[in-house]
C-alpha cells in the first residue's frame, strides 16, 4: 500500500522542502488549498501524513486518515486540530512552537517600546504640523519606573524578557505553571492576572487560548487597569474580548495597545478595532522573517519524514 502525504493548505511561495521528504520515503504527496472542515476530510483521507496550517482538522477528518497516522500543524499553536477526536482516533499529533520564537520575541519588544515611547502618536503629530512633544507624549514613565508585565512567561516570553532586561523596567509576570523559585531565577516578580492587571504599565501577552485565559482582557478587567497601561498581544487573538478593548480604548480606559493576532483573521474590513484610537494593528506578521519561513518548512519536512520511518513527531502536542 503506497504512503501517502497530504499537505490541506499553506501559505509558502512552494512545498519543496517537504515533498523532497515524502518523495525520499516513496511516499504519495499531494497539496491543497482547503477551507472548510469537510474540505480537509475529504484531502485527507487514506493519509498517512497529513499538514495542516490554518484549515480545521476536524473529527470527520480525524476518521479520514489511516489508523496510527500523523497530523503535524504548521506553527506555534494547534487550536485548529480537534484534539479530543484526534487523540480518539490514535493519531500522533506533532507542531512547531520554536520556528519563530526570536522574530515574535523581537516583534514583541519593538511594539511595546514603541507604545512606551507613544511613537505613533508623536509620528502622527508632526504629520498633522504639529511640534509639541510634551503635550502628546505626557505621560510618560522613564523605563527605570515602568512595570512591564507578562501574562505568560514561556519560551516566546522568556525572549522577550531576555531583549528588555537592559532597559531598567521592574518585571511582573502571571503564569500557573512558573515557580516561585523560578520567577527569582528570572528577576520577576509572581503574581495572579487579576493583580498583574492592576500593577502592569504594559502588559505582554503570552499565554495559549485554554478555557481559564480565554476572554480573560475583559470589560470588567481593563477597567481595573491604570490610565495610563498598555496592552501587547501577538500571542492569541482569544484572549481578549476585543469589542471591549475597542471601547476601553475610545473612552481612555487604558492608553494604547498593539495586536498582532486576532479572533478571527483576516481583520474584517468593518471591526471595530479598526476605529479605536490608540491602537498599533499589524496582520499577524510577528512570526514573519524569510529565514523563519525556511526553518518552519525544514523542521515539518523532517517531521514527515521521521513520520514516515514510524517514528513519532520531534514536538508533539502536550496532552
Amino acid at each position: 500500500m503506497t504512503l501517502r502525504v497530504v499537505v490541506t493548505d499553506y501559505t509558502f511561495p512552494d512545498l519543496a522542502q517537504e515533498k523532497a521528504a515524502a518523495t525520499a520515503a516513496g511516499a504519495e504527496f499531494k497539496a491543497f488549498q482547503c477551507k472548510t472542515a469537510v474540505d480537509v476530510a475529504v484531502a485527507v483521507a487514506g493519509a498517512d501524513v497529513a499538514v495542516v496550517q490554518f484549515a480545521p482538522f476536524g473529527p470527520d477528518a480525524a476518521r479520514a486518515v489511516r489508523p496510527g497516522s500523523t497530523v503535524i500543524r504548521y506553527g506555534v499553536g494547534y487550536n485548529n486540530i480537534d484534539l479530543p477526536s484526534a487523540r480518539a482516533a490514535g493519531l500522533r499529533l506533532g507542531y512547531v512552537p520554536d520556528y519563530c520564537t526570536d522574530e515574535v520575541a523581537d516583534h514583541t519588544a519593538a511594539a511595546a517600546l514603541s507604545l512606551l515611547r507613544k511613537l505613533p502618536q508623536l509620528d502622527a503629530s508632526v504629520r498633522r504640523g504639529d511640534w509639541a512633544a510634551v503635550k502628546v507624549a505626557k505621560p510618560m514613565k522613564p523605563f527605570s519606573q515602568t512595570v512591564f508585565g507578562f501574562f505568560g512567561l514561556g519560551q516566546i516570553g522568556r525572549a522577550v524578557l531576555a531583549r528588555l532586561r537592559g532597559f531598567g523596567f521592574r518585571f511582573i509576570a502571571s503564569d500557573p505553571g512558573l515557580s516561585a523559585e523560578e520567577a527569582g531565577h528570572l528577576g520577576v516578580t509572581l503574581m495572579d492576572g487579576d493583580r498583574l492587571l492592576r500593577e502592569a504599565d504594559l502588559v505582554s501577552l503570552h499565554a495559549p487560548a485554554t478555557s481559564a485565559t480565554t476572554g480573560f482582557f475583559n470589560a470588567a478587567r481593563l477597567a481595573t487597569m491604570q490610565p495610563h497601561a498598555l496592552i501587547v498581544n501577538a500571542a492569541r487573538g482569544q484572549l481578549i474580548v476585543e469589542e471591549d478593548l475597542a471601547a476601553a480604548l475610545a473612552s481612555g480606559t487604558i492608553a494604547g495597545a498593539a495586536l498582532d493576532v486576532f479572533q478571527v483573521e483576516p481583520l474584517a474590513a468593518d471591526h471595530v478595532l479598526r476605529r479605536a484610537p490608540n491602537l498599533l494593528l499589524t496582520p499577524h506578521a510577528a512570526w514573519y522573517s524569510e529565514v523563519a519561513i525556511h526553518r518552519l518548512q525544514q523542521l515539518v519536512a523532517e517531521d514527515i519524514a521521521r513520520a514516515l520511518r514510524g517514528e513519532g513527531p520531534r514536538k508533539p502536542v502536550p496532552g
